[in-house]
């Protein structure tokens, strides 16, 4: 079972970082936004500082090292890369050592799986978000990127 957890926590992080490398600079700069909000790379950001957030409530031994992006902050590809790499792996040690019952290791209270879920869906509905932004802002992605996202056999 913890194999599983782990192998399906880490495609989704693969995801995250497949994107980045597929998305063009002009992509990273892209925005729906009139006021100012997120564009893409503050998504990619939120993300990271989501985990970061849930790493320093739920499992603050994993949190060294672990920046945070400011409000509006637009870090580069490399930084966002690194920074979702450092972060998956706390989020990974958070499901494992709460998997293994270990003290200081706290998923929510439903239980494991439904801490994986609420990672997993928040990030695929910003993955949504950043796809949508780019599709209207004309950086698609090429057709094989848009389908490789599904392939989670594959990836």
């Amino acid at each position: 079972m913890k194999k599983e957890l782990v192998e399906a926590w880490r495609t989704n992080n693969k995801i995250n970082l497949m994107l980045i490398d597929t998305i063009t600079d002009e992509g990273m700069n892209a925005t729906l936004s009139k006021r100012g909000g997120r564009g893409v790379a503050g998504e990619f950001a939120h993300m990271h500082n989501v985990r970061r957030m849930h790493i320093e409530n739920r499992a603050k031994e994993h949190l060294e090292g672990l920046v945070k992006f400011a409000t509006g902050e637009v870090p580069s590809k490399a930084q966002l890369k690194k920074a979702l790499k450092a972060s998956g792996k706390a989020v990974e040690a958070l499901l494992v050592g709460a998997l293994e019952g270990k003290p200081k290791h706290r998923g929510f209270k439903k239980g494991i799986f439904t801490t994986l879920a609420y990672f997993v869906s928040h990030e695929a509905h910003h993955r949504g978000r950043i796809l949508l932004t780019l599709k209207v802002s004309g950086n698609t992605l090429d057709k094989n990127m848009q389908m490789a996202i599904w392939g989670w056999d594959q990836i």
